[in-house]
């Protein structure tokens, strides 16, 4: 059974909203990479976030390279190759930078500075894939970015910053706007290519950039709980971009990246669950707003927000 059956097509519900599914699907992905964070977080405290990662994407290429090499798959023309290799770069370089900087900030404020990324992929969204921005995307943007400063908000102030902390701004700065290049490169991946191949380039090119460092810099796991974090955190990076590649493939960006700001409210539960942070009132009042901004945000009844006859997840499951 594949996803063509399990999703229905050609429903009054679909043709009012075509755009429901890859708008759901993003929403998703963000709560699985969240998780993500959260188990790579853990295994960066105990090798540092270069070995954590280094690891994990040998692990998601492993994974990914098998099932889409069983497929007899044709190698990517030289245009496709090309965006693979553009968000394998700057995808490598967005999470070494951005937990990085979790070595210098406390999570609160490195979170709240890395949520501009969404507002600049608006713009670059304009920029590089001619998409106009409607009213609802700006509002939900704004929105999304009202709901993370009142989170903030109720959180800054209660933390000292460490000496080094204007490095840690920089290096969140950098992630934040090498992630909104990386949403607007997987806008354009997830048209060319279909989500395995996507997500098995994925892989093997942010491990690829990170490893001319590996002999100054990479330290093995000792423990099998420090393996296990890095190897779920692997599973579940593939299965957040398969989603994402769906997605995308589906819907314009300004219609998926207010989904974004839905990832505080998915750190405040992991966070929780994971590490036994309380929930602050403010960080309630926050996603409330955050999830109001995906609402409004959510696609409508305009056909043109969908993108058509791209690959689907469907023939890569």
């Amino acid at each position: 059974m594949t996803l063509r059956h399990l999703v229905p097509k050609d429903t009054p519900f679909m043709n009012r909203h075509p755009a429901f599914w890859p708008f759901l699907a993003a929403l998703l992905a963000i709560a699985v990479l969240t998780a993500m964070d959260g188990f790579i977080k853990t295994a960066s405290l105990a090798v540092g976030a270069y070995s954590a990662l280094l690891v994990r994407g040998a692990i998601a290429f492993s994974l990914t390279g098998s099932i889409w090499a069983t497929g007899n798959p044709r190698w990517p023309e030289s245009s496709v190759l090309k965006v693979h290799l553009y968000r394998g770069i700057v995808g490598g370089g967005c999470s070494l930078t951005f937990f990085s900087a979790l070595v210098h900030l406390p999570l609160a404020e490195a979170i709240a500075l890395s949520f501009i990324s969404p507002l600049m992929a608006l713009a670059l969204a304009a920029l590089v894939l001619k998409e106009q921005i409607g009213r609802k995307a700006i509002i939900a943007a704004v929105m999304g970015m009202a709901g993370v400063l009142v989170i903030v908000g109720g959180r800054i102030g209660q933390q000292q910053l460490d000496d080094d902390a204007q490095l840690g701004i920089v290096l969140v700065l950098i992630s934040a706007v090498l992630y909104a290049w990386n949403i607007i490169l997987q806008r354009q991946q997830a048209q060319l290519a279909g989500p395995l191949e996507v997500t098995t380039f994925q892989s093997a090119l942010m491990a690829l950039t990170l490893l001319p460092a590996a002999p100054w810099f990479l330290t093995l796991p000792q423990t099998g709980a420090i393996w296990g974090a890095i190897a779920v955190s692997a599973l579940l990076g593939v299965i957040g971009l398969l989603l994402f590649a769906w997605a995308y493939a589906r819907a314009e960006a300004q219609v998926l990246v207010p989904v974004e700001y839905s990832g505080f409210a998915w750190a405040a539960l992991f966070g929780f669950v994971m590490f036994g942070e309380e929930v602050q009132l403010a960080t309630l009042a926050g996603a409330c707003l955050i999830v109001a901004g995906c609402w409004i945000g959510a696609p409508g009844k305009h056909s043109e927000q969908v993108a058509t006859g791209a690959p689907g997840l469907e023939e890569a499951v």
